[in-house]
């Protein structure tokens, strides 16, 4: 594998890393992050989170979008945001998923995806937040 390619796979962990402390900010639970490299998926990288309800969903999912904004980075799809209780946040090479607890349980990626490697995220802010 060439040297750009992995600097690449590195940048783009490294950015859902970033975003996972920034969304445990927003008060985000049950932060996980599944390396999806060894799949046979379509994207490398799930970011899981849950929110206490729709509302915190939304605000979750607008952090996120500003985050990246900042970074020059928009989605390609959005979907969900009206309904607030799952928003997908699709950039291609990781996809941001923002649930209700109840949606969350119900649809289950992290057991969908058992085969994939699951990054724990803490659930506590960084210090100094």
């Amino acid at each position: 594998m060439n040297e750009d390619v992995i600097e690449n796979m590195r940048s783009r962990m490294e950015r859902c890393r970033r975003l996972a402390s920034l969304i445990t900010d927003k008060k985000a639970m049950e932060v996980v992050v599944l390396d999806l490299r060894q799949t046979p998926a379509f994207t490398d990288f799930f970011l899981l989170c849950s929110g206490q309800n729709q509302r915190q969903v939304h605000a979750i999912a607008d952090a996120v979008e500003e985050a990246l904004r900042a970074a020059k980075v928009r989605p390609n799809h959005v979907e969900g945001y009206d309904r607030g209780d799952w928003v997908l946040m699709d950039f291609f090479s990781f996809i941001v998923h923002v649930f209700t607890p109840q949606t969350r349980e119900f649809y289950s990626l992290e057991r969908l995806w058992g085969d994939a490697e699951r990054i724990e995220v803490s659930d506590e802010p960084p210090k100094g937040s």
